[in-house]
Parts: structure tokens; C-alpha cells; sequence
């Protein structure tokens, strides 16, 4: 299943709404397909959609996808990581009035830069080609506490020593 959420930034994110429910149409997702629209004007002719879901709702899908594919607000993508996914962030883009600036695609692609596996799609026309040669679309994240405790107790057992 692929979970797609565009957030609920008051502006339409219809690029994302409209291309998605074009490739199933089309047979080139063939996966079940739910989509958060938000604001969105497109209603999808073939994919399950709300235009928003409750907190508990998003979770589960975020849990039970195979692929998240998201607008490109933080606190979205990195559920999605912390999930386990890699998510297929489309950054919302200014010039097509869906956001008042870019700062969604340039956080995102210092998120990328950084080390962090997301896949970053500026042009949606890609989106399909992305998602059939894109084989893993989950991993295992270490969060900085658990990565802390690990060391935290490696220096401990090191200090007990035969004490331990």
C-alpha cells in the first residue's frame, strides 16, 4: 500500500494529488493507494482519499504502508522515518502556488545532505520512474537516544571493568 499526505497547509497541492491518481489510472501503481488531499481542489478518481485524517488515522497508515510519499513539511517526513520508512518527499513549490516560499525543498535537501535517506522529487513527472527503480523504501533508523544508550553503556561496562 502507498500512503500519500500532502499536510494541512491551507494552499492546494493538487501536482501531487492529480499525478498519483493519474498513474493508477494509467496501471502503473498498481498498489492500493490512500491519499490525505488536505486543501487540495483535485478529488482522485482511483485512489481511497479523505481530505483529512485524525492523528491515530495517519499513524496507521504511516505504519502499514509499503511507500510514504509526502509534501515536504518535517514533522510529515520524519514520522515517516521514524516509521522506518524512506520517504518520496515532493517538496510544495512556490511557483506553483502552493506554499509562499521553497523553504520546503531547501530543508529537505539538507536533510539529504546530511546523511538522511529521503528521496527528494522536484519534477512529479518523475514520480513513477522513482518509485519502480527505488527498490528499498524502508530502513532501520537509529534515533540519537537509542545510539546514546548504546555508547553510554559500552563506557560503563568498560569502567566497571570485572566490577560489573
Amino acid at each position: 500500500m502507498i500512503f500519500v499526505t500532502v499536510g494541512t497547509h491551507e494552499q492546494p497541492f493538487d501536482r501531487l494529488v492529480k499525478e498519483v491518481d493519474c498513474l493508477v489510472k494509467k496501471g502503473e501503481i498498481q498498489e492500493d493507494v490512500v491519499v490525505q488531499t488536505g486543501y487540495s481542489n483535485y478529488e482522485p478518481q482511483y485512489c481511497k482519499w479523505e481530505k483529512f485524517f485524525s492523528y491515530e488515522e495517519m499513524e496507521h497508515y504511516m505504519k502499514v504502508a509499503d511507500k510514504v510519499i509526502c509534501h515536504g513539511g518535517p514533522s510529515t517526513f520524519m514520522s515517516a522515518m521514524n516509521e522506518g520508512k524512506i520517504p518520496i518527499v515532493v517538496p510544495r513549490l512556490e511557483k506553483y502556488g502552493e506554499h509562499v516560499n521553497n523553504h520546503q525543498l531547501d530543508f529537505v535537501k539538507e536533510v539529504k545532505n546530511a546523511g538522511y535517506k529521503v528521496i527528494v522529487v522536484e519534477d512529479v513527472s518523475k514520480l513513477n520512474v522513482i518509485i519502480k527503480e527505488s527498490k528499498v523504501f524502508s530502513t532501520k533508523i537509529e534515533s540519537n537516544t537509542e545510539h546514546f544508550n548504546k555508547l553510554l553503556k559500552k563506557e560503563i561496562g568498560e569502567l566497571l571493568g570485572d566490577f560489573g
